[in-house]
């Protein structure tokens, strides 16, 4: 288990840390895109997929949690605006999937 950012005394720390963080976001990027393969396979309609006020509810969310937490807000910001637009585009991709099979 790597130690806190608060109680690394080295580099080596830092990395581990730095490196089983990133472990544990990818494991739940996996989750978020399985919510975005729920989706796609629950929406009845391709043109649902995209839905601008909950791209901008989402983000703004993110932004907010950022700014209780000392993070700086451009860079989430601008993080989640490529999360979300990446996930829109898988959604459409599953979307089809789930409707042609056919398609890879």
């Amino acid at each position: 288990m790597p130690k806190l950012p608060e109680d690394c005394q080295d580099m080596i720390e830092v990395r581990e840390g730095v490196d089983a963080t990133d472990r544990e976001l990818v494991a739940l990027l996996d989750r978020r895109f399985g919510y975005m393969r729920a989706a796609a396979r629950i929406k009845q309609s391709r043109d649902t997929v995209r839905d601008e006020m909950r791209k901008a509810s989402v983000i703004e969310a993110a932004v907010a949690d950022a700014r209780t937490r000392g993070l700086p807000e451009d860079v989430i910001a601008q993080i989640w605006e490529q999360l979300v637009e990446g996930s829109i585009a898988y959604e459409f991709t599953e979307w089809d999937r789930f409707r042609d099979p056919g398609i890879s």
